[in-house]
């Protein structure tokens, strides 16, 4: 049997027992030896995806039948990735989770804006659409759904933490959260209005502390439109790129944990990199449809979830070694997934069907040198409260 053929078998087995479903079982064939070229070429290449689809249809119709499932108006990519996402989370009730909102700009053309959840280390993604846009900000009638989507996947009784950048500052982006049952920790911009009881109106960047202080601010309402009472923390926070001024809003009392809470949105930008030139390499598509490019993104979605998934079963039933050359694990669980799968097709191995995702804290966090080990994202030692 191929690599090929073993792979599509593999991922077949993986997305139908996890509640994937299409219109037509031909849609859902095509879908499967999508990711399986993806995984195979490592580039989003058509032809080249192809390639690895056995058959004697000649390899122009295989492409044409490809891009044919990618402009499919009947093909809804919430409704497809939905049910797998609720097995992944099926076990997650009562927990904590963060999840982060970003954008990202494709070819000055089209804006990504996700929602995905923060998992050791990467963001998985929930939902997402693709606008035209030639900026990374966009408007909150734009991404509403997205985050409307995400809410019917999460499971009963679980605390959900919201985590935006100033280019979602948005008081209706606020209340939605509010609406929702969520938390949130988003960072506002400098020129942000805040109200406090007793005193005059300011903006944000004139209530920032010096160096070494943190200022936290309790009930106070934000813009014209006195939305509040919210919680502020100020402090100029140490980042791999110099100091960086953040004051984030939150519905919950902030303190400096607030500040690490915030952090974490950063992995969703590791996720966009998993897209692009760390991983997927994305902007080689030739696609320039924004539908046809949602339903591409639930392809990379897909194998992304895939292939964490499989990179924390290796590390959980302790193969890593086989994989990564790291005495510490060195590599995301995305890279060591995507290693796993070349290895095993190589050595005859198996490959992982079975969900493997857990809550809780990563039992083997990742750095790839102990010097980047002692430089977090944020580095919040030594920063005085001020309250």
């Amino acid at each position: 049997m191929t690599d090929s053929l073993i792979l599509y078998r593999t991922l077949i087995e993986f997305v139908w027992q996890n509640g994937v479903r299409f219109h037509d079982l031909r849609c859902l064939i095509t879908f499967v030896w999508a990711i399986s070229g993806l995984l195979l070429s490592q580039q989003i290449h058509l032809s080249q995806w192809m390639l690895y689809r056995p058959g004697p249809a000649k390899a122009a119709s295989k492409e044409r039948q490809l891009a044919r499932w990618l402009h499919n108006a009947k093909i809804s990519p919430s409704q497809v990735y939905g049910p797998l996402i609720r097995a992944v989370l099926r076990t997650w009730a009562g927990q904590r989770l963060y999840l982060a909102l970003d954008s990202s700009v494709l070819w000055n053309r089209f804006a990504l804006v996700r929602l995905a959840l923060i998992y050791r280390g990467r963001a998985l993604p929930l939902s997402w659409i693709v606008l035209t846009s030639q900026s990374a900000t966009v408007a909150f009638t734009d991404y509403k759904m997205i985050l409307e989507q995400a809410a019917c996947l999460l499971p009963d009784d679980c605390q959900v933490v919201l985590l935006a950048d100033r280019g979602f500052v948005d008081v209706k982006l606020f209340r939605l959260a509010r609406d929702l049952g969520w938390s949130f920790r988003v960072r506002l911009k400098q020129d942000i209005w805040v109200y406090r009881a007793h005193k005059p109106r300011t903006k944000v960047g004139r209530l920032m502390p010096a160096k070494g202080q943190a200022l936290l601010l309790h009930k106070v309402w934000l813009t014209e439109q006195w939305f509040g009472p919210v919680y502020l923390v100020l402090a100029h926070v140490q980042t791999p790129d110099g100091y960086q001024p953040w004051a984030i809003v939150s519905d919950e009392p902030t303190e400096l944990h607030t500040l690490t809470e915030y952090s974490w949105r950063f992995d969703i930008e590791e996720n966009f990199l998993d897209d692009k030139s760390a991983g997927f390499k994305v902007e080689s598509s030739e696609i320039r449809q924004p539908q046809a490019l949602s339903r591409l993104f639930l392809i990379l979605a897909t194998a992304t979830l895939y292939l964490v998934n499989s990179g924390v079963a290796v590390v959980t039933t302790r193969q890593r070694h086989q994989i990564d050359t790291h005495w510490h694990r060195g590599l995301s669980y995305l890279q060591l997934g995507w290693r796993w799968v070349r290895h095993a097709l190589s050595h005859g191995k198996r490959l992982f069907t079975s969900l493997w995702l857990r809550a809780g804290p990563d039992p083997e966090p990742v750095f790839a040198s102990k010097k980047q080990a002692a430089q977090p994202v944020a580095s919040l030692s030594a920063i005085r409260l001020l309250i």
